[in-house]
């Protein structure tokens, strides 16, 4: 499988070990490219010797035929090195774009599967910045900088190797200078990455505080604060720049030392090199070949210096990425290991189950609760009492700290995760649909739905209607989140989308408390179609919704406090009773 990759053991890999092993399918094309990259650098090296023909056998002994052969090689040399330079591109961008969309594809699939913890810890920006920027960074680093940093160090070699054929004594000149280069060009290295790793986590910043201010432009409005949007976009902005500008100067600053002691070393060759010419050890030609050989030599230290600074850029992106593929995911979500129990009735059964987000911080305590199948359930209780949180176990959106939760007498951490879900139908309080037709969203995950269940959850749904007297009828666009429609319009879709899988236990979280009452009248019709037959757990503010639930579960702090039908807790008196009265004054 796809993901089957993301789950190799990170902890025992290096970042540059991850992205090494993305390349193992792709190893014929790499070698290929770089035997044409080591075949057009080696021309790329050839230029500079022929100056040594031209001085010598040209222009001081006037050979006519010479000047011929050289106009000729030159031809040629440069016509082959078109050629390996087209052939070494394509393959290595070929096999690049490869690995960086295997590393896209196996990041965003890491990242859905990722703990719910996680998520929720995160900005949406920073998550997205890593399949966009991160992933763009390392596009760019894998298909150019890598093989415009390899073509440019075997340059530097090549010409390295024909001016110690040339002449050994001022070669070893250059050598005294090397050393030097190399200690700055590693201190470089050391600083450029961690400007560049401040870089990609300023601009993460960036998308991320854009993505909020977006995704709440309604909030922003209502409450009148664009300004103050844009000065949190602003300083956001700033400190990117500065970052940006720091980046750039750490890598002119490196350029422009190791340029100088280059210059200072050919200053030097002129000198000794000059003195060699006149005493006669040494021709012309082989001093203008050796001299041209040290300026060509500049382009490839710049060009290496250049493009370290983007390399220690895509470096910080990679340890973003490799970090991100070492968080935890939800066990089981990358196999179907596990029991497949076939059809469920939809008993459910808690078992001394206590939870917590953060240590210490105990949101569900000690809970037993036995549900028949077919039952309905309401939950109620105070903001903050653990009611979402005791329904999000049921689908393991979280596992128990302690005790169990049983289905049909299965402990469901030993079920198929993938099963397990597929026998529950979800109704959020924010219903998001997906960007795509209207029976795409009814039919969401389910490929092999035909139209007659799509039709068949929208009559459950009560929303046929409304869907056939549409232009397009269920073809009809809900744009991104479902904007064209009303949120009771979504929210039977949402109904309709829970329904068509004819799930066993159906989960209805705050299902109608945005919308108006009259809207909320229709909505709730259709959740009791959508109940029949099926165990239902009902969380909801509004207690009009719950009085007709078979009992239901008060919960404090944690803990249920009472159980009952609505008369036997109206009755009693306690907390369902004083909210009751608080909303319809009886």
């Amino acid at each position: 499988m796809r993901h089957s990759r993301v789950r190799m053991n990170m902890n025992n890999k290096t970042p540059i070990q991850f992205l090494l092993s993305y390349t193992r399918p792709h190893y014929v094309k790499i070698l290929l490219a770089i035997f044409f990259m080591l075949a057009s650098s080696g021309l790329n090296v050839l230029p500079p010797y022929l100056f040594k023909s031209i001085v010598d056998d040209v222009l001081i002994s006037k050979n006519v035929f010479m000047l011929n052969i050289i106009c000729v090689s030159v031809f040629l040399i440069f016509g082959l090195k078109a050629i390996t330079t087209y052939w070494q591109k394509y393959l290595m961008n070929q096999a690049g774009q490869s690995v960086v969309m295997d590393i896209r594809t196996d990041l965003y699939d890491h990242m859905q599967r990722m703990s719910l913890r996680k998520i929720y810890a995160s900005r949406i920006g920073e998550l997205m910045s890593r399949i966009t920027g991160d992933v763009a960074t390392l596009q760019n680093i894998v298909t150019g900088t890598i093989v415009d940093l390899l073509f440019n160090l075997v340059t530097f070699i090549g010409m390295f190797a024909f001016i110690l054929y040339i002449n050994w004594k001022l070669t070893c000149l250059i050598i005294l200078v090397l050393p030097i280069v190399a200690g700055l060009l590693s201190l470089a290295a050391k600083k450029l990455r961690k400007a560049a790793h401040n870089v990609q986590e300023h601009l993460a910043d960036i998308t991320a505080t854009a993505q909020e201010a977006f995704s709440a432009i309604r909030v922003v409005r209502s409450f009148a604060t664009e300004d103050s949007e844009l000065e949190r976009f602003k300083k956001a902005n700033r400190e990117n720049y500065n970052a940006l500008l720091n980046a750039v100067s750490v890598q002119g600053i490196s350029s422009g030392v190791i340029e100088a002691f280059l210059i200072l070393a050919l200053c030097i060759i002129f000198w000794f090199g000059g003195q060699s010419v006149i005493n006669g050890s040494l021709t012309p030609g082989e001093l203008i070949s050796f001299t041209g050989y040290i300026a060509f030599m500049v382009q490839p230290i710049r060009s290496v210096m250049n493009q370290m600074s983007i390399l220690q850029t895509g470096i910080a992106s990679i340890e973003r990425i490799f970090d991100m593929l070492k968080s935890p995911v939800e066990e089981r979500t990358l196999t179907d290991e596990g029991i497949k129990p076939g059809r469920l009735t939809g008993a459910v059964t808690f078992e001394d189950v206590s939870f917590s987000y953060e240590e210490g911080q105990t949101i569900l305590k000690d809970i037993n609760l036995n549900v028949k199948a077919g039952e309905r359930i309401a939950i109620v209780g105070p903001t903050g009492s653990g009611k979402s949180t005791l329904v999000d176990l049921i689908p393991r959106f979280y596992d128990p700290d302690n005790g169990r939760i049983l289905i049909d007498g299965h402990d469901i951490r030993e079920l198929s995760l993938r099963e397990l879900r597929r026998q529950i139908g979800i109704v959020p309080q924010e219903c998001i649909l997906m960007k795509g037709t209207i029976a795409f969203n009814i039919a969401y995950g389910l490929e092999d739905a035909d139209i007659e269940k799509i039709i068949e959850a929208s009559e459950i749904a009560d929303i046929r209607t409304f869907i056939e007297s549409l232009p397009d009828k269920y073809d009809s666009e809900v744009g991104e989140r479902g904007v064209t429609l009303s949120g009771g319009q979504r929210q039977r879709i949402a109904i309709a989308r829970a329904v068509i899988r004819d799930p066993r236990i159906l989960i209805l979280d705050e299902a109608t408390s945005s919308l108006d009452i009259a809207v909320e009248h229709q909505v709730q019709k259709a959740i009791n179609q959508a109940m029949k037959g099926r165990t239902s757990f009902i969380i909801a503010h509004r207690l009009t919704t719950i009085r007709e639930a078979d009992r239901i579960l008060v919960l404090e702090d944690g803990r249920f406090t009472q159980s009952g039908s609505h008369e036997e807790l109206m009755k009693a008196g306690g907390l369902y009773a004083d909210l009751y009265k608080m909303q319809f004054g009886e």
